[in-house]
């Protein structure tokens, strides 16, 4: 028996959290999994699963094992993938993170539309705004609206993006000390605990540096649509990303106030691990995201 189909059977185990599930999951017998495993483990001369009629754990060893023998199997499919390409539709599953905001803005139809085009594809979307490792977690890519740092990660810039400041007309003629950003400081705002900066907001200060204001205000909300009902109430000024605030702008329900003073080094990325073989049907995504936002530059901004 090859060694890949030992490796395999070890991964299979390991990811059904036992000999019975994988095999349940698989269609292959439980004796022949755990012969597959004790013939991997009689190879490499190390014991990498602790076996008990109730219990099952990785050792150490077969916890390093694990995570190497998975990435150098990704590989192997992945460079399938490719050769396939040519010859064959696009098929499978991709795992996509990507922010509540996004999902359930206009600019998630990007997803929509991408099934929409390749009915073989099943997107497996998981969406939280926090920051997940995509190789621990298994993602194959990730939607990150960020100002993006160096990583071991690839990135697809899909779109700029911005953080409007925003108030309804009443509120701005109620407050007519809004001059410049620093005012911010003297009237209610609305601040929103996704955001790393919560009540510290930054703006572009007149000499090219970076401002930075403490607001406060009677209402923190965890998500920018309720922002942004707040603000056309005439709660306060909040702070919204340029896509949901957008709409709201052009049809005039809110005012976008220091627009030159807006910071405007962040973006849309798609991100996705360092691999030497792209899976095509993440290539595929990537690229159809990034059409997409070229097509639809209404949608953010």
């Amino acid at each position: 028996m090859d060694t890949l189909t030992r490796i395999r059977a070890f991964i299979d185990v390991v990811e059904a959290e036992g000999f019975s599930a994988a095999a349940r999951r698989n269609g292959r017998s439980k004796a022949l999994l755990s012969k597959y495993v004790r013939e991997l483990e009689d190879d490499l001369g190390a014991l990498l699963l602790n076996r008990t009629t109730r219990q099952f754990s990785l050792t150490e060893a077969g916890h390093t094992y694990y995570r190497t023998a998975s990435d150098i199997l990704k590989e192997i499919d992945n460079l399938a993938d490719l050769v396939r390409e040519s010859t064959a539709d696009l098929k499978g599953t991709i795992r996509v993170s990507a922010p509540r905001t996004f999902v359930d803005a206009k600019v998630g139809n990007s997803m929509i539309d991408f099934i929409l085009a390749n009915p073989e594809i099943r997107l497996e979307v998981t969406s939280e705004d926090r920051f997940v490792d995509l190789v621990e977690e298994g993602f194959d890519v990730a939607i990150r609206i960020t100002r993006l740092a160096d990583s071991g990660l690839i990135a697809r810039k899909l779109a700029p993006f911005r953080v409007f400041c925003c108030a309804s007309p009443d509120f701005v003629n109620r407050h007519p000390e809004l001059r410049e950003p620093a005012d911010l400081a003297k009237v209610p705002c609305i601040t929103d605990s996704n955001s790393r900066s919560l009540n510290n907001w930054h703006f572009r200060g007149t000499n090219g540096g970076t401002q930075s204001v403490t607001v406060k205000g009677p209402l923190e909300v965890n998500s920018p649509g309720a922002g942004l009902k707040a603000a056309r109430a005439g709660v306060g000024v909040a702070a919204l990303p340029d896509f949901i605030a957008w709409p709201a702008i052009k049809s005039g329900e809110i005012i976008s106030l220091f627009e030159d003073h807006l910071i405007e080094d962040a973006g849309i990325y798609a991100v996705y691990p360092h691999r030497r073989y792209l899976p095509a049907k993440v290539r595929a995504f990537v690229d159809f995201l990034v059409t997409w936002f070229k097509s639809n530059p209404g949608c953010h901004s």
